[in-house]
């Protein structure tokens, strides 16, 4: 085996985004002879075999199996069921239940027939809307009373070509008016759409037969779970960079979300994060170098993309990007300028300020650290270095300056860690235990390895609260997870990522496979996998659970439990959490910043569940001038309760300052953060009572 993944690593998701397309007829393309070489079919032969001897979980490779292999493909192809015809389905399902016969005998054929009939609909289909957009944008008639059905996941197979085409029709009008209500004009909206569809026709003439062969055996590799991957050759050298930080990026982990490019978490103090002009789950539309012109990404697969994207140290790259806070049919974007760095691990270093409350007239003092990320200058100490870095050296100084300074309490913010060492989890946690396991990691065998601290003494003994968040994933949750069961920590705010595996990479003849061989426990047997950490209370998530998470993944391994390590001990936190729940509900009911945050996300919610959008223009600037409205009756009902004064309207910047995290240089300005201090400080007046008495 190659190495080890940092415990920390979130789906490093290289996959290939679906284009466009459809039609009947097929005329010669260039990829109708493509076919999977030898060095292709023995690594197939060999990720079978691989996958069936050292994956975690060693499901089978059976019919069962094959079925989840042949829905995921289709749904990686075409998962609007925009291009496909019922007739293409009909065909292809006699192989439905022997995906698992063809992968053992190395027979790739009929992963390359699907792939070439889908290029064939997205050609078709490319044609067909450039020939709509040929008609004129301003002959397009948006008077009408039609509608077009935007979520299609579930939808039926189409079964003509008429009414594909009719179908195609409304998109292509679909796009149109999002623009038009974007601001662009007719012209900028024919340019802009025949460009695009122009380069995804190009793209399709380049397609590989080692595109197409990613794209199946990912497609097999990922029904065992989504952190299974195959990297092809090109692909394995990308994770390698990725991995040493050789080439400079934006500090930005990416997806592919049907034809666009999507944020799924910032690398904290990385060059995106550092803009705040940029939030998981934005879409990326468009990557332009320097002052260059804007290149459209639009229907790019997700690898090239990222190419775009990376560059040299100190050179400029400007992102074209829809907020996700946009109700869902608002196209409006706006242009990011990135300086291209490397994250400096002393910007990653944990940071410690002051929280002030008053609470029944008296003062208190909550110390706050900060941790970003679970760094360790490997170099530095491999080298001997007495001063070098960690997370851990960093939190114990920040504790000692704390305590001089005689805080009331602690408050540890773990929000948006996305992990890094694990040792560096583990030697944090001995900070505040006496002394035990930390961690457990349970092989494919069944063998259960069991990280200890096994320095005797907590550093810090004093009341302390976790705060946490959808995006605090891997080694944070290994952390907050001890903290949880040692009862040594309340741990508040919105469940964690549920990243509970290990990866590594192995070798093959032709690329790489990352698999996954081992899973974390915590060290009361319950898995951190796909379930995360669950807080004492909890808090609304800015995040949408059901997009971002180890949940929102398919094939995600489940949470499940095995032996636990530690005997179990006398809950300090459970007789005061029901207490707790109703003081922080009684509170926050009436806080500005909390009733803002909770009627923002039902507003999202009610959004995101309408299916189907109307092609009336009048109709749609309608519901798009009433969103805004409701915007702006949110936002100025928080600005009257602070004593602020109200906006004439909502301009972008405002929404993105609303839509970013918490200014955190101010302590008592970040609601959850002073929400977190006042629980604490409720849990302290508790238990103080119960000693009293």
């Amino acid at each position: 085996m190659k190495h080890l993944l940092p415990s920390s690593a979130l789906a490093l998701c290289i996959g290939l985004g679906a284009l466009s397309m459809s039609a009947t007829t097929f005329a010669a393309n260039s990829w109708d002879k493509l076919q999977p070489d030898r060095d292709e079919v023995i690594a197939s032969l060999n990720i079978v075999e691989l996958l069936k001897r050292h994956h975690y979980s060693k499901p089978p490779l059976d019919d069962k199996r094959s079925v989840i292999i042949y829905d995921s493909y289709l749904k990686l192809l075409d998962p609007s069921r925009s291009y496909f015809l019922a007739s293409d389905i009909s065909e292809f399902d006699k192989w439905k239940t022997q995906f698992d016969d063809f992968l053992k005998s190395g027979d790739l054929d009929p992963g390359f027939t699907i792939y070439k009939r889908y290029l064939d609909r997205v050609k078709a289909r490319l044609d067909f809307a450039l020939a709509e957009l040929a008609k004129g944008v301003d002959k397009m008639d948006f008077t009408g009373h039609e509608t077009l059905l935007v979520d299609r996941k579930d939808a039926p197979w189409i079964t003509t070509e008429a009414d594909l085409d009719n179908l195609w029709r409304k998109r292509v009008m679909d796009e149109v008016l999002r623009m038009k209500i974007a601001g662009k004009d007719n012209k900028q909206i024919q340019d802009t759409l025949t460009k695009r569809y122009k380069n995804q026709l190009a793209r399709l003439d380049q397609t590989r037969s080692e595109d197409i062969f990613q794209a199946y055996i990912n497609t097999f590799a990922q029904s065992y779970d989504p952190h299974t991957n195959y990297l092809s050759p090109d692909s394995a050298e990308n994770f390698d960079i990725n991995m040493s930080l050789s080439l400079e990026g934006i500090g930005a982990v990416l997806q592919s979300d049907n034809d666009q490019v999507k944020v799924v978490r910032l690398v904290p103090a990385g060059p995106a994060d550092k803009t705040k002009q940029i939030a998981p789950s934005d879409k990326i539309i468009g990557v332009a170098q320097g002052d260059k012109e804007m290149v459209d990404v639009v229907g790019w697969r997700l690898d090239e993309v990222v190419k775009l994207i990376r560059g040299a140290k100190g050179s400029v790259v400007r992102l074209e990007v829809i907020p996700h806070t946009n109700a869902p049919n608002d196209q409006t974007s706006k242009i990011v300028s990135i300086t291209r760095e490397a994250v400096k691990l002393e910007e990653q270093a944990a940071k410690k300020s002051i929280l002030h409350l008053t609470e029944n007239g008296k003062d208190y003092k909550l110390g706050v650290i900060d941790i970003p990320a679970f760094y360790l200058d490997f170099k530095a100490f491999r080298a001997g270095d007495p001063n070098y870095k960690s997370t851990t050296r960093d939190v114990k100084k920040l504790l000692t300056e704390l305590q001089a300074e005689k805080v009331d309490g602690v408050v540890i913010d773990l929000r948006n860690n996305g992990g890094g060492s694990l040792q560096e989890a583990t030697e944090l946690t001995s900070l505040f235990i006496e002394k035990g396991p930390t961690v457990l990691v349970r092989n494919a065998d069944g063998r259960v390895d069991v990280l200890e601290d096994e320095n005797p003494g907590a550093f810090y003994k004093g009341p302390m609260a976790l705060l946490v968040n959808r995006l605090s994933a891997s080694a944070s949750e290994i952390f907050a997870g001890a903290m949880q069961d040692y009862h040594r920590a309340l741990i508040i705010g919105g469940q964690t990522f549920g990243k509970g595996t290990v990866q590594t990479i192995q070798p093959l003849n032709h690329g790489e496979l990352k698999l996954t061989l081992a899973k974390f426990y915590r060290v009361s047997g319950q898995s951190t996998q796909h379930q995360g950490v669950l807080p004492d209370v909890a808090f609304p998530s800015i995040i949408d659970t059901k997009e971002i998470g180890e949940s929102a993944l398919p094939e995600a391994m489940p949470w499940d439990t095995i032996k636990p390590s530690i005997k179990p001990t006398t809950d300090p936190f459970k007789p005061f959490i029901a207490q707790l729940k109703a003081d922080h509900d009684a509170r926050t009911d009436k806080d500005a910043e909390f009733i803002y945050i909770r009627d923002r996300l039902a507003l999202a919610e009610k959004l995101m569940n309408e299916k189907t959008v109307s092609l009336n223009e009048a109709e749609r600037r309608a519901q798009h001038a009433d969103i805004e409205a409701k915007q702006l009756a949110l936002e100025n009902a928080r600005r009257k309760a602070k004593g602020e004064a109200p906006l004439k309207e909502m301009k972008k910047e405002d929404e993105d300052a609303l839509a970013a995290e918490p200014d955190k240089t101010k302590p008592e300005d970040d609601a959850y953060l002073a929400e977190t201090g006042r629980i604490l400080l409720d849990y302290l007046k508790l238990n103080s009572t119960v000693a009293k008495h």
